[in-house]
């Protein structure tokens, strides 16, 4: 049973992380033309981190929000942002098209993103 319940979870994780992946993208391919990448990346992580929380609790691992897990989840995704910030600058800084880059960090940080997610759900639904 555990097989198929961490089968269901990727795949809900799946759904779920290219809608956050397809907000975060989309509000910074829309600001990156006024403003600084970084900020516009910045911002498009918060607004995609908003409904990533509230889906991934409730769609992926069918549990509600509380202050608990969201802490967790907050703490997982302060990792996941400074890694994806390290990652875009890196990508930039070695020649990959502002466009591009962001799907290059995505490609890196969402499998390890849903190891953390995953892991701050199920630890905090036992404990």
């Amino acid at each position: 049973m555990e097989k198929k319940e961490t089968l269901g979870e990727l795949v809900r994780f799946g759904i779920v992380g290219i809608l956050a992946v397809a907000i975060h993208y989309a509000v910074y391919w829309i600001l990156q033309y006024w403003i600084d990448v970084n900020i516009a990346f910045t911002i498009g992580y918060l607004v995609s981190f908003c409904a990533n929380y509230y889906l991934s609790a409730h769609f992926t691992f069918k549990e509600k929000t509380s202050a608990r897990n969201g802490a967790g989840f907050a703490g997982a995704h302060i990792f996941n942002y400074f890694l994806q910030m390290g990652l875009f600058n890196f990508f930039l800084w070695i020649g990959v098209h502002r466009i591009l880059a962001p799907f290059a960090v995505f490609s890196i940080s969402v499998p390890i993103n849903f190891i953390l997610v995953r892991y701050v759900f199920k630890h905090f639904k036992r404990s």
